[in-house]
């Protein structure tokens, strides 16, 4: 079962880029950019590097907020669906300006779009590049030591690094996990928030999760210092 899901969500990254939307759209009740968008407020500074872009979607809120952002993704595929999705909002913000104001320039955030291809373990920048570094539903490479240590690297003495690593859906599931598990819901959420700090910390972080309980789920957020 493990080696199945590994392949689905391979392809979904890769081969089936395309349909990423769509079936996140579908898991998540159509809360899956609001929960990308809930790590906007924790961010500090405005050099920010996002781990693992996907479509592009969190890009678009960093360039939105006049924020110097840069994608780093492993996938070819995610990387010319985000260029697509980002550049189709330059057409649209150009059609807007000149509607406005024939005379306007189209000159904007959606010229500093800076996406490349990499991998989280030997990330491509110089040392202290980045005030925040972000990554949103990361597989398992966000807790490898060798990522971590790349992050250190590119982080600012007082940067930080940002994680949504999982958000626990509301209603059904969590009354399924909490019954078989034997637990309340406050004593499972803490074991999970402990898991999730545990390979931060050894990394040399000050870590923090934060909770935020929304009417579609309740995201654990790490906020990790540097």
């Amino acid at each position: 079962m493990k080696y199945i899901l590994r392949l689905f969500f391979r392809l979904l990254y890769h081969q089936f880029a395309f349909a990423y939307d769509l079936v996140a759209a579908a898991v998540s009740f159509n809360r899956w950019r609001d929960w990308v968008r809930s790590v906007v407020p924790f961010i500090h500074g405005n050099r920010i590097l996002e781990i693992g872009h996907g479509p592009g979607h969190l890009q678009r809120i960093l360039l939105d907020g006049n924020l110097i952002a840069v994608g780093i993704d492993e996938s070819a595929q995610m990387g010319r669906l985000a260029k697509h999705n980002l550049r189709r909002l330059v057409s649209r913000s150009h059609i807007h300006a000149k509607a406005q104001s024939p005379s306007s320039s189209t000159q904007g955030a959606y010229t500093r779009i800076n996406l490349t291809r990499g991998v989280a373990q030997y990330l491509p920048f110089p040392d202290q590049s980045f005030d925040t570094i972000i990554a949103t539903f990361p597989t398992q490479y966000i807790s490898d030591p060798r990522t971590l240590a790349e992050i250190k690297r590119c982080l600012l003495d007082d940067g930080r690094l940002i994680v949504l690593p999982v958000t626990l859906p509301k209603n059904f599931f969590l009354e399924w996990l909490f019954k078989i598990t034997h637990q309340s819901p406050t004593e499972t959420v803490e074991i999970v928030k402990s898991r999730l700090e545990e390979p931060f910390v050894a990394a040399g972080f000050q870590t923090e999760i934060k909770t935020l309980d929304l009417k579609s789920g309740l995201l654990l957020i790490v906020v990790a210092r540097n």
